[in-house]
């Protein structure tokens, strides 16, 4: 009997695994035409051929719902990008190839996923605000980002600037509080001050550069951006540090 109950719930949880990643694929149809903002549970149940009251025991609301795509997207690019650093030469000579592999990966993910790169930086949900939830996920992309120039750090191969600008006393304690939350997460020294801001200037970077690509501000400019991309990485690795691929070594 008990054999039978535990296959019962088996298949029960089987299903509304499956029936919640229906939900979910209809909803990202639905950011493809009418946008965060335009999503209905109402209009997913009628294409899934649901009852509203029935999708509301998967997503009680639009907020949960909302809440589910967040993180899985999150999830999809942190994934990318720590691939891409895996995938990517690993010796200490190497955090400049690591860097352009990285950036690389989420530009590409976000090509291949403009609408839900749109729900994670695109504009805010009016109503809407993420949770906590939401936060740890995030922080992967940014996690990768810092985990290279730390390993660059340890390796003796990173280059600080040698003359940066002095940070206001609101920054400054704001890299400080950044540089005890990092170290927290990963393993290894203490980022300087400079290039802890140095990082903070090359990921909003990143994402600013992805988000006028997709978003079309680049039109008529550095379209197609490729080659704009790469060199722009490049730089941003300069910012941060990251010695010139084929450096000398000390």
């Amino acid at each position: 009997m008990l054999v039978g109950v535990n296959a019962g719930r088996t298949a029960r949880a089987r299903a509304r695994a499956e029936l919640t990643r229906e939900i979910a694929d209809e909803a990202r149809r639905q950011l493809a035409v009418s946008g965060a903002d335009g999503l209905s549970l109402r209009a997913v149940a009628r294409e899934l051929g649901m009852v509203s009251s029935a999708l509301y025991r998967y997503f009680p609301s639009k907020d949960e719902l909302l809440t589910a795509l967040i993180l899985e997207a999150y999830r999809a690019l942190g994934t990318a990008a720590e691939d891409a650093d895996r995938a990517a030469p690993a010796g200490p000579g190497e955090p400049a190839e690591r860097w352009a592999a990285v950036c690389a990966a989420v530009r590409d993910w976000a090509r291949a996923h403009p609408h839900e790169y749109a729900l994670l930086y695109g504009s805010p949900v009016p109503g809407y605000r993420a949770p906590e939830s939401t936060v740890t996920e995030a922080a992967r992309v940014p996690l990768v980002l810092i985990g290279i120039v730390t390993d660059a750090w340890s390796a003796g191969v990173l280059e600080p600037p040698a003359d940066p600008p002095t940070p206001g006393p609101v920054l400054a304690a704001q890299l400080r509080t950044l540089a005890g939350s990092v170290a927290g997460r990963l393993s290894g020294p203490e980022l300087p001050g400079a290039v802890l801001s140095g990082l903070v200037v090359a990921w909003t970077q990143l994402f600013g550069m992805i988000s006028f690509e997709l978003f079309g501000q680049l039109v008529g400019s550095v379209d197609p951006s490729d080659e704009f991309f790469a060199d722009a990485v490049a730089r941003m690795a300069t910012v941060v540090g990251l010695p010139r691929p084929g450096a000398a070594r000390p």
